[in-house]
């Protein structure tokens, strides 16, 4: 077995509040290989964006880490200096967020950008890294790159945009890329034009990249291995095919119901009760209990850790239970 790009384990977040800590991130744990696409996907408020943050060490005060390890290619991260970690960002892990405004000064034409983070993170000189900006704007689709380097963010569409944070993401060659929901403000077509190049970053860089979505259908057409994820843990993960057609958990079961699909069967989508739990609210066992159609006593005690069943693993207290029956 090769050493992955990114170990995460038994990672936690915290918040700190007036009324005490807030866990956001609750013993969390998940490995990307190089060349591989984790796609993490679950409600708005499960965590997700939060996981992606921390490992790249963007967690503000009242935030902050309360236990666990970050590795990256074998190293820890997670304790490292901010000026250390600052070296890190933008050399070795890059960041794709959701709105690509946030991303670019609207003040500095996108090729100086571009060539500033070359020159940051690599040894070139000031017309090779304008030549090798060049050449990452032709990568990611940018038609004519040898004008468009001169243009401001405001002359550029959302798309356009969001390709020029792509090429700033990958100007350092990163390990790893954390891609923020980088499809959410794009209209469909431009959609499958930047799942179609972060697919791509995987197989020509060999980058390991987690895709941070809501959309199961960016999942399923970019990741090779998904992690749903509920109120700050992971519910099932493995596997993108197995977990979108074989889904264990009742959870990812919910989510996968309610996709609707283009087989012209008029089945009913599947609809999970209730809503995400706050963090002040979080319930006793399994956090999904009070909107799980299959809970018992159990479930309402005490929390369910990982199980392997296959190539997949699950936090349920159903599969375990399954697993003894089989082995009695």
């Amino acid at each position: 077995m090769t050493e992955p790009v990114l170990s995460v384990r038994n990672l936690q977040v915290e918040f700190m509040t007036r009324r005490g800590a807030l866990r956001a991130i609750d013993d969390v744990s998940f490995d990307i290989a190089k060349g591989e696409v984790l796609g993490v996907v679950g409600e708005s408020g499960a965590g997700k964006s939060v996981t992606g943050m921390a490992v790249i060490g963007l967690i503000d005060p009242p935030g902050g880490l309360a236990g666990g390890e970050i590795h990256l290619s074998g190293t820890r991260i997670d304790n490292l200096p901010p000026e250390e970690m600052r070296r890190i960002r933008g050399k070795r892990i890059g960041m794709i967020f959701q709105d690509p405004l946030t991303s670019l000064n609207p003040l500095y034409r996108i090729g100086d950008q571009i060539v500033e983070t070359i020159r940051t993170h690599t040894s070139l000189s000031e017309r090779a890294a304008r030549r090798r900006a060049i050449d990452l704007l032709a990568e990611v689709g940018i038609p004519a790159p040898e004008k468009r380097i001169d243009g401001y963010p405001h002359e550029f569409s959302g798309g356009m945009r969001q390709r020029v944070v792509i090429a700033l993401a990958i100007c350092a060659e990163p390990e790893l890329i954390i891609a923020d929901e980088p499809t959410t403000a794009l209209d469909v077509s431009v959609q499958a034009q930047i799942i179609a190049l972060i697919k791509r970053l995987g197989r020509d860089h060999g980058t390991a990249v987690m895709l941070v979505t809501h959309d199961m259908g960016v999942i399923a057409e970019t990741s090779d291995r998904v992690a749903v994820m509920y109120a700050g843990r992971i519910a099932e993960i493995g596997p993108v095919q197995e977990v979108v057609r074989n889904p264990l958990h009742p959870y990812a079961k919910g989510l996968m119901g309610a996709i609707p699909t283009l087989s012209g069967e008029e089945t009913r989508l599947v609809q999970i009760p209730g809503t995400m739990p706050r963090l002040s609210a979080i319930p006793p066992g399994c956090s999904f209990n009070p909107r799980c159609a299959f809970a018992f006593e159990r479930c309402r005690i005490e929390r369910p850790e990982p199980i392997r069943q296959g190539t997949q693993a699950v936090a349920c207290h159903l599969c375990d239970a399954a697993a003894k029956d089989s082995a009695a």
